[in-house]
């Protein structure tokens, strides 16, 4: 679908001098760009959340990346001639390199699982069937001479199209299936008031099925026997707030603290006051320390309440 436009620019990207490579630059991040973005959300993500300069540094450090190689063999020409030569070994890289764009789409699918539920995913894999219907039509024209198999084999792909591009205007109404708590309450601006007001310390855990550093965060520390039993203890309530559709009133709870995404972690101290925020990177001792310094007292405090009720 692509080839006219990569073939054009190809053909800019041949002339000489500095316009030519200029755009040859231009054509390799226009062809590389797709393949790598699944692979760079971490950096665009937290670029996002920076200031202005930060988020610049950090474009400014992928463009680098990617020119790198060129301008070192630009300015040492020397190891340039012992890079493999053209051959076929590069066709049978291309195909293996597939395999982790493939990985990569099986992620993406478990993520869209998350947020539209099996509805959803079923809408995708069967667009998914109508694209290649669609690319097998257009083939089919492209092969076909002047006539009536050639017109019915465009209208074929075309109305292939149309039906996938019908089928995701409907990934908004599927259902999502709801999110597990491991351990913890859903979050609710009216249930975190209710705890406040009872005086009960509380850790909101505000993540996304999306989020990769959330899922890490809860594998290596939210998760851990030594967090949970100290959760317990000292008589910490985990409500969890699911931002994996955009969740409006977690979006507000976001921004109310300067952030544009999740993960955030909030621990709201007993007896009322500000919460303490976690970074956003988490460890086990991270998370025990700032039990320590935003809850001290609270298990002898929950003891001695149980104590005389």
């Amino acid at each position: 679908a692509f080839g006219g436009p990569v073939s054009a620019g190809g053909g800019l990207a041949a002339r000489g001098g500095h316009s030519g490579s200029f755009l040859t630059g231009v054509l390799a991040v226009l062809v590389a760009t797709p393949c790598t973005a699944p692979f760079m959300a971490a950096a665009l993500g937290a670029a996002l959340l920076l200031p202005a300069p930060a988020a610049l540094a950090v474009f400014a450090a992928l463009g680098v990346g990617m020119a790198l190689p060129y301008a070192l063999l630009a300015l040492f020409p020397g190891p340039a001639e012992r890079l493999p030569r053209p051959g076929p070994w590069m066709e049978r890289l291309r195909q293996f390199l597939a395999f982790p764009m493939y990985g990569a789409a099986a992620w993406l699918a478990w993520v869209l699982a998350q947020q539209s539920g099996p509805d959803g995913v079923l809408l995708v894999l069967g667009g998914a069937v109508l694209v290649g219907l669609a690319a097998w039509a257009w083939g089919q024209a492209q092969r076909s001479p002047e006539g009536l198999l050639q017109r019915a084999s465009r209208g074929l792909a075309a109305l292939a199209i149309l039906a996938g591009l019908a089928g995701l205007t409907r990934l908004d109404t599927a259902a999502p299936p709801r999110m597990a708590e491991a351990g913890g309450e859903a979050w609710s601006e009216a249930r975190l008031a209710a705890l406040r007001a009872d005086g009960r310390p509380v850790f909101v855990n505000l993540t996304a099925a999306w989020c990769i550093t959330c899922k890490v965060n809860e594998r290596v520390a939210l998760d851990q026997p030594s967090v949970q039993d100290a959760f317990s203890r000292r008589g910490v309530t985990v409500l969890e707030g699911d931002w994996t559709r955009g969740d409006p009133a977690i979006t507000a709870l976001l921004r109310a603290h300067g952030r544009d995404g999740v993960p955030l972690y909030l621990l709201y101290p007993a007896g009322g006051g500000e919460p303490a925020v976690l970074p956003q990177i988490l460890t086990e001792g991270i998370v025990l320390r700032a039990l320590d310094d935003t809850l001290h007292g609270v298990a002898g405090t929950e003891k001695g309440r149980r104590g005389t009720t």
